[in-house]
């Protein structure tokens, strides 16, 4: 199913002064170091990337410098979930910076491919989602990348589904995609090798997947790919199908896959260390703002603009500054300034003054639906359900801020409390987390 999404309704008007335009139209013979500096600023990898001495073609920079036209730059999401977190926006803000200086963001909604689902690092197979699923996760998708992306300004960006052209194949088509690939080539790639090796069944449509991904940069004439280092065969799968339909293969750029807030595995809604898109700005704040020392450099070069060589000397100053800045992308700088301000209030005692993290409560502990009263005892802000159904009866009980007067209320899921902060009167609170 194609979903139809027009043009007029996806325009916005985005702030520029969070992606500076620093970096000058690109279609010049005089680059300098400082030209690119966008371009390499938190990449893993770039390939091709020959010396532009042995081969002029296969070098992205020298691409970029010699060009007299703006180059497609592609960027493949499949909406398998409603929501988006930090770690996808790192390949959105770097198409955002191919946009800026000059070049042509062409972002594909995999609504086709989203119904196989990309094997790439999984154990096992992927549920296959139904189109009306991924319709509406494609919608929740567009919004949330809003804020990232020029929508407004010609030629900056262009929408496709990749069902215009997929779902047109025919089977004569297929089989010449499979006759590209061979079965050693596909169990090369590192989730289907694991798989094999352990003998967890590989289903035929998963060797499909890859080159549909591929045959997407055919179809839009890609100059330049976008992904996460899981991506890379992918991306080159991309290359070798353009070169079988005759096109001029495309470059493949890598980005880091994004440690999470706890600082020790890869940002997952599933291990509840993620900081999502669509959370309101005090959430997105709190979190961020104990991120651990270890990762604030890679945060600030991935999910910022800011000048490297200027940041704060103290790590616990480099926390707020990288929250206030990030918070302010996603809800603008006054509402960024005001969660600062409402999570200063939140801390108890001397807590306002060397700015300790709000504790947290993991809402695993908490079977649902569950009341409100009942959640206030199981995290210790209360001393009984009784004493719960107290404090919100006299006004006491505030979530993310706002006063709850329902005794009764009931919450049904974990995910809609997720990152939210409990609070009984001035200086008992805590930051529900999964």
């Amino acid at each position: 199913m194609q979903i139809n999404v027009s043009l007029s309704f996806l325009r916005l008007v985005v702030d520029c002064s969070l992606f500076p335009n620093s970096a000058r139209s690109l279609m010049s013979n005089s680059l300098t170091p400082d030209d690119l500096a966008w371009l390499y600023r938190g990449v893993t990898e770039i390939f091709p990337d020959q010396p532009e001495s042995q081969n002029p073609s296969e070098n992205l920079a020298q691409r970029l410098e010699k060009t007299d036209h703006p180059l497609r730059i592609k960027l493949g999401i499949d909406p398998t979930a409603p929501d988006i977190h930090l770690g996808h926006s790192i390949p959105v803000r770097k198409l955002r910076a191919f946009q800026d200086a000059g070049h042509t963001a062409v972002l594909i909604i995999g609504d086709f491919t989203a119904q196989i689902g990309d094997p790439t690092g999984k154990s096992e197979v992927r549920t296959q989602l139904t189109p009306t699923q991924v319709q509406q996760n494609a919608e929740t998708y567009l919004e949330q990348v809003r804020p990232i992306l020029d929508f407004q300004t010609p030629g900056k960006l262009e929408i496709r589904y990749n069902s215009e052209w997929l779902k047109e194949l025919d089977l004569s088509k297929i089989i010449e995609l499979l006759a590209t690939m061979t079965v050693g080539q596909m169990l090369a790639k590192e989730g289907f090798a694991l798989r094999y090796q352990q003998e967890s069944p590989i289903y035929l449509h998963e060797f499909l997947y890859p080159l549909l991904q591929g045959y997407d940069s055919v179809a839009v004439n890609a100059d330049v790919e976008l992904g996460g280092t899981d991506q890379k065969f992918n991306i080159a799968v991309g290359r070798d199908l353009q070169r079988h339909f005759r096109q001029t293969p495309q470059f493949g750029l890598l980005t880091p896959l994004v440690l999470g807030t706890d600082g020790v595995q890869k940002m997952s809604k599933s291990l509840g260390n993620y900081v999502g898109l669509r959370e309101d700005a005090l959430s997105m704040y709190s979190k961020l703002e104990k991120i651990p020392d270890n990762l604030l450099d890679q945060y600030y070069e991935l999910l910022t603009n800011l000048p490297l060589e200027k940041l704060p000397e103290s790590p616990r100053d480099r926390q707020k500054q990288l929250a206030l800045n990030i918070v302010s992308q996603y809800h603008g700088e006054a509402a960024a300034k005001e969660a600062q301000q409402a999570a200063m209030n939140l801390v108890q005692g001397d807590a306002t003054t060397t700015g300790d993290a709000v504790p947290e409560f993991s809402l695993s502990q908490v079977q649902f639906p569950a009341k409100l009263f009942y959640i206030l005892n199981t995290s210790g802000l209360c001393k009984s359900s009784g004493e719960g159904r107290r404090q919100i009866q006299g006004g006491a009980v505030r979530l993310d801020g706002d006063r709850i007067s329902e005794v009764d209320l009931t919450f049904d899921s974990a995910e809609f409390l997720a990152g939210k902060v409990l609070q009984v009167g001035k200086k008992r609170f805590v930051r529900l987390i999964l």
